[in-house]
């Protein structure tokens, strides 16, 4: 085994790894919005876990540059959500560092934690301070400053493990919303545990305690909306081909021309990824350092005035080759029986609390006799992980990335299957962002929002667009009120009843919105989703 002293890189692995799944609950308690998808923590231990596979499975007494190897792909495979996603850049990142040295001391650290920095970075196209991304970045400065002054590396890298603990401490002053809500960054957390539990195996102690308390605020959630950029016209995608091609000075010049900029690969093949007003500039530059590929322009705003009808009811097992397949994440029997019914040929099973694996995705994916597959995720959490999948997979997959069942059902309705690529994925988005959407669940701590005050635990609470604006005691009571808030200017309504609403619950549901508002049309179906009694989607 590949040795770091006088401790394997397998054993630091794990330890990092059990010092994470120690606190994995404490991690996914730090969730500043009051429902049951803080799972920060476990979509951290389970890459982990992927990655402690990964490396298992090595021959006796590998190299190191076979384990940073089996730590790449063994995260990027098996990473959970977009916790998940990061953290496999962060390994990434340390990893290429790691395998080009000729030995383990202060410099290599520093440059490995610089490179993590870059990677993890360039894989984010909104970074926002405050998050696991200004750990790396913090560590990553510390580590230089240390390497700098000539400290022996066990000195380092306890200046790097107290720069992560710092670091943490320091998100609320960064982010608004975490100081509002009194908690530290649940990922930048559960970095810091991974970077003590691997420090602590290399001096021989036991993790230390961190103390993650900040003063409690009034809680004001306000999500980062990864997706809005409509500023930019164009989404632009191609293969750059070329010899010795600098993926850094590519990256740089995307970034100052638009949003949402993704560039990833190495050497000879770089796959780029920006949202501009100007894709023939992008294309120039392009053209002007190597050879281009699979290049795809979609007009973002661009919307028909009719919606295909409900297309390709029949199972994808009883349909010939084609040229495009769509894989949807699904919470609940019910939802998959719609997704199916609209035309989704694969279905991965997911959600909020069970975000499937970038390897789960692409399985899926590979799994269809398609040209080109298009994925449906359904949750926020998952569309990083879905992104990952088409510079893996051996076909071109795109990701419409949906939030929720209610945008999925839009989105199939329409798709048009004699359409281009482009031109589906521009419709199905346009379907999916002009659904509102609308959940009930319970809240599994004691919060307040802005809209209506303090919350208790167990209380029922109503979600309209990720804003908890309705609170009670009944569900069918707060699903009611919800309508009413959100229903102004919708035609249509959809209500998707949970695992645990029983029947005459939704019936009395319907039965109220019908006769309080008359002239909407609601379709009701037994969604099977867990943890969310009711969701609601308005078009």
């Amino acid at each position: 085994m590949a040795e770091l002293g006088e401790i394997t890189a397998q054993a630091l692995l794990e330890a990092a790894a059990a010092a994470l799944r120690e606190r994995r609950d404490e991690v996914d308690k730090l969730n500043v919005f009051p429902v049951p998808d803080g799972d920060t923590g476990t979509n951290m231990d389970l890459t982990m876990d992927a990655v402690l596979t990964e490396v298992s499975m090595l021959p006796p007494e590998p190299t190191l540059g076979e384990v940073c190897h089996a730590v790449t792909h063994g995260s990027l495979m098996g990473a959970r959500g977009n916790s998940g996603v990061i953290l496999s850049q962060v390994l990434r990142g340390v990893c290429e560092a790691l395998t080009e040295a000729d030995a383990v001391d202060t410099d290599t650290i520093a440059h490995a934690l610089a490179r993590a920095e870059t990677v993890s970075f360039q894989a984010v196209r909104k970074p926002v301070e405050g998050t696991m991304l200004t750990v790396v970045k913090d560590c990553a400065a510390a580590a230089g400053r240390a390497a700098e002054g000539g400290l022996e590396l066990a000195a380092l890298l306890d200046v790097v493990s107290n720069e992560a603990r710092d670091s943490v401490q320091r998100t609320p002053e960064l982010l608004p919303v975490l100081k509002e809500a009194g908690v530290v960054d649940a990922g930048a957390y559960g970095l810091a545990l991974l970077v003590e539990g691997m420090v602590a195996a290399l001096e021989g102690h036991e993790v230390r305690p961190f103390d993650v308390s900040v003063p409690v605020l009034e809680l004001s959630v306000h999500p980062e909306d990864d997706w809005d950029d409509e500023g930019y016209l164009y989404c632009t995608e191609f293969l750059l081909l070329g010899e010795g091609l600098d993926r850094a000075a590519v990256h740089e010049f995307v970034v100052g021309e638009g949003g949402s900029e993704l560039v990833v690969g190495e050497g000879t093949v770089l796959k780029v990824h920006v949202h501009t007003d100007d894709p023939a500039r992008v294309l120039a530059y392009a053209t002007g350092i190597g050879e281009v590929a699979e290049v795809h322009i979609n007009n973002m705003r661009a919307q028909t005035t009719e919606r295909a009808r409900t297309l390709r009811e029949t199972g994808a097992s009883e349909r010939p080759t084609q040229g495009c397949g769509i894989v949807a994440v699904s919470s609940g029997e019910g939802i998959g029986q719609i997704l199916e019914s609209l035309g989704a040929d694969r279905l991965v099973d997911g959600g909020q609390t069970m975000n499937p694996s970038t390897a789960e995705l692409l399985a899926a994916a590979e799994s269809i006799p398609a040209e080109r597959v298009i994925v449906l995720p359904n949750n926020k959490n998952i569309v990083m992980a879905a992104e990952n999948v088409d510079e893996l997979a051996s076909g071109h997959v795109v990701v419409v990335p949906t939030t929720s069942a209610p945008e999925a059902f839009a989105a199939l309705l329409a798709y048009e299957e004699e359409a281009e690529l482009e031109t589906n994925v521009a419709e199905m988005s346009a379907a999916a962002r002009a659904v509102r959407t609308g959940e009930v669940t319970l809240a599994v701590k004691d919060s307040s929002s802005p809209h209506i005050g303090q919350i208790s635990e167990g209380q029922v609470i109503g979600i309209a667009d990720h804003e908890i604006v309705a609170a009670g005691e009944d569900v069918t009571q707060v699903a009611f009120d919800l309508v009413g808030l959100m229903v102004d200017g919708a035609e249509t309504l959809t209500v998707l009843a949970g695992d645990e609403l029983p029947q005459e619950g939704l019936e009395d549901l319907v039965a109220r919105v019908a006769e309080q508002h008359p002239g909407l049309e609601i379709d009701a179906h037994r969604g099977g989703q867990p943890h969310y009694p009711v969701v609601l989607g308005f078009e």
